[in-house]
């Protein structure tokens, strides 16, 4: 009785713990209606970037391809450091319009053939009906957001510099009279700074203890060494420093002195579309520091980091919005309401690129312009969904 009591407990106990995997299966919750759908997304999202993406490679090829003669630019070069980048980039751009075509293509489909009607007719409300478009969402968003914030910028930066050598792309590689804090009371100024040869000319380091100047550093010329294991090594040429104490000044100078002063050369020397280079954590850090010492210069590197996550709520926005419009079947075809629709889509995508603009330039906080457009079109997505089809 006793191992016939203890068998039956296991019994039970395996059973329940079966149970709860069962419970936490996620694909129990998928029914074939779920997978019929999510694969339709999935098939009709990829084409649609494949389709879009491969008319832009056409028109791009048509423009550049007089700069890359010109310039002699290689074959291998243009299909591996340029285009191979050129897809990735503008695909994850896009990623909201492509999945708001994809949603109202195939909804539309199934809208027309009568295949809503019957799910509906079925007992299937429009709230159920949206649980693979939200999962489908969830894929795509987390995919987008990961090639946004680690991928891709490793990428951009492989563009950019073929840009620069093959298509005469204009980079900032230079910078006047330059002026920032490195340190808490540790100002660092900088004549001219070459960013090619990382080399700056007339430099100078103050450093303030309640607000007295108490050293006074000067240099004709400043290295950054590149091949240095160290981070912020400088190498200064014909250096003088003034150690002002109370009333005693104590005055050393050189020709070569090797030290570390907290800043590199991409504090010193921004060009455009260089937020876009740096991955999100290294954003994270970047806007931190510049933030420390006080710089006027990050703005756009906060709006970047935000709008990583902000765009990523986009595409189950306009998924509501693209599935609520297409889900009636109308007399006539989805002609109009298709247009709305794109109408809706690039209007989202327009206020996200003002929204930017206006933090830039006219002072709004970068967090709330990247979820200006999120706020805005959820209200659009809201109103959408209470005239589904129900």
């Amino acid at each position: 009785m006793r191992a016939g009591g203890i068998i039956a407990g296991v019994k039970g106990g395996a059973k329940r713990y079966l149970g709860w995997i069962g419970y936490a299966n996620p694909l129990r919750y998928f029914k074939r209606l779920d997978r019929y759908i999510i694969a339709k997304f999935i098939g009709t999202y990829v084409l649609s970037i494949v389709l879009i993406i491969s008319i832009a490679i056409v028109f791009d090829i048509n423009e550049n391809l007089s700069k890359f003669t010109q310039n002699h630019a290689p074959l291998n070069a243009i299909v591996f450091d340029y285009y191979a980048n050129f897809v990735p980039y503008f695909s994850n751009l896009f990623s909201p319009l492509f999945v708001f075509i994809a949603v109202i293509f195939f909804t539309s489909k199934l809208a027309g053939n009568s295949e809503i009607i019957a799910m509906l007719a079925a007992g299937v409300s429009f709230r159920r009906l949206l649980r693979p478009y939200m999962f489908s969402c969830v894929l795509i968003s987390s995919l987008a957001f990961y090639l946004s914030a680690y991928v891709i910028p490793h990428g951009t930066i492989i563009r950019m510099n073929f840009e620069a050598l093959y298509k005469n792309s204009k980079t900032v590689t230079a910078a006047d009279n330059i002026q920032l804090q490195v340190e808490n009371g540790v100002i660092a100024y900088i004549q001219h700074y070459d960013n090619r040869s990382k080399q700056g000319y007339g430099f100078s380091l103050d450093k303030f203890e309640n607000k007295k100047l108490v050293s006074h550093l000067t240099a004709t010329h400043i290295q950054y060494d590149t091949i240095s294991d160290a981070k912020f090594h400088w190498t200064l040429s014909n250096w003088k420093v003034r150690e002002m104490r109370s009333l005693r000044e104590k005055i050393t100078s050189g020709t070569k002195l090797d030290t570390l002063i907290r800043m590199e050369p991409m504090d010193l020397v921004y060009s455009k579309g260089q937020q876009e280079t740096f991955t999100s954590p290294e954003l994270r850090g970047y806007i931190s520091k510049q933030v420390s010492r006080g710089s006027g210069n990050v703005v756009q590197y906060q709006v970047e980091y935000h709008k990583r996550i902000a765009s990523s709520f986009a595409s189950f926005i306009l998924t509501i919005i693209g599935a609520s419009l297409s889900a009636w079947k109308r007399k006539g075809g989805m002609g109009m309401y298709l247009g709305i629709g794109l109408a809706l889509s690039f209007g989202y995508i327009m206020l996200q690129t003002v929204s930017a603009t206006f933090a830039i330039n006219a002072g709004m906080p970068p967090i709330l312009a990247a979820w200006i457009p999120n706020i805005l079109f959820a209200i659009v997505a809201y109103g959408c969904y209470r005239h589904a089809p129900n």
